[in-house]
């Protein structure tokens, strides 16, 4: 399969002060992170594009994005940032649907409080995406599953995509209350998941391929395989494994799944998802 798309990646010239979150127990991510250095591997592992997705917490981090759009056509879709609380939420979300790049938005709700996702301020922002047909990036940790349960039954209309399977804690092997949850969340037709991201949330230095499979399976178990999609976490995942080897893990995790199968999981997925123009 040579037109794959990685669902989830991230660009950044770095900056210590705003990107604070890269703290020095990341050494290997504290550097510019651009399309130039990015496109090799995916010419190499067999990718026809991406979807850029925001890491920065800025209207101005959006506007990069796009930016680099424009002059990279491999970059097939961007997930941005705005302020879904602002009570102009909807002149905002109107001024960045007239660039077409731009799919659909996501907040750091990982480092907010466990019950942001019920306040008021918040859903607002959430129930004026669909008059855009923005999408929906849920960022959070295992604990915070069950308000996210609540949001997207909340709004059944609402496109939602739920990255790296929701941030279980593979390093301790707890899968308890995520498995729980994961259960009761791939029963709304309305959500998807990003197989992303589970390597950083195993140990970095030490993690085999046999401690990401019980949580594989709980996905594979849960979303069909029409609401599943392939992302990277680049360059974040270089942090535990580099781009190659998060691909393979994969590639062997699927490889008894039919042929279409595996194609809506590396590619139509995240097409029709983001309604990328490919």
């Amino acid at each position: 399969m040579k037109n794959r798309i990685d669902s989830h990646q991230h660009f950044w010239k770095f900056d210590p002060v705003r990107d604070s979150w890269i703290d020095d127990s990341m050494l290997k991510i504290q550097k510019d992170f651009l399309p130039e250095d990015l496109q090799p591997l995916l010419t190499e592992n067999k990718f026809q594009g991406c979807v850029a997705v925001q890491a920065d917490q800025s209207e101005e981090q959006t506007d990069f994005l796009v930016d680099l759009a424009s002059k990279n056509d491999f970059i097939k879709g961007v997930v941005g940032w705005i302020d879904l609380r602002d009570k102009n939420v909807s002149e905002r979300l109107n001024h960045f649907s007239e660039n077409k790049i731009i799919k659909g938005f996501r907040h750091v709700v990982q480092g907010e409080a466990d019950d942001f996702m019920f306040r008021h301020d918040f859903r607002n922002g959430i129930r004026e995406l669909k008059a855009y047909n923005f999408t929906y990036d849920i960022l959070i940790f295992h604990r915070q599953l069950p308000a996210a349960i609540d949001l997207v039954h909340s709004f059944p209309d609402q496109a939602f995509v739920i990255d790296h399977i929701a941030k279980p804690d593979i390093k301790s092997g707890n899968i308890k209350s995520w498995k729980k949850d994961i259960i009761e969340i791939a029963k709304a037709e309305n959500v998807m998941c990003k197989i992303s991201g589970m390597v950083t949330e195993a140990n970095w230095n030490k993690w085999q391929t046999a401690d990401l499979k019980p949580y594989l399976d709980v996905i594979f178990e849960n979303f069909s395989t029409h609401n599943l999609m392939f992302g990277s976490d680049w360059p974040v995942c270089n942090l535990a494994a580099d781009y190659s080897k998060i691909v393979n893990t994969l590639e062997d995790y699927i490889s008894q799944l039919s042929n279409q199968d595996q194609q809506q999981i590396w590619t139509n997925n995240a097409k029709s998802f983001y309604k990328l123009d490919i």
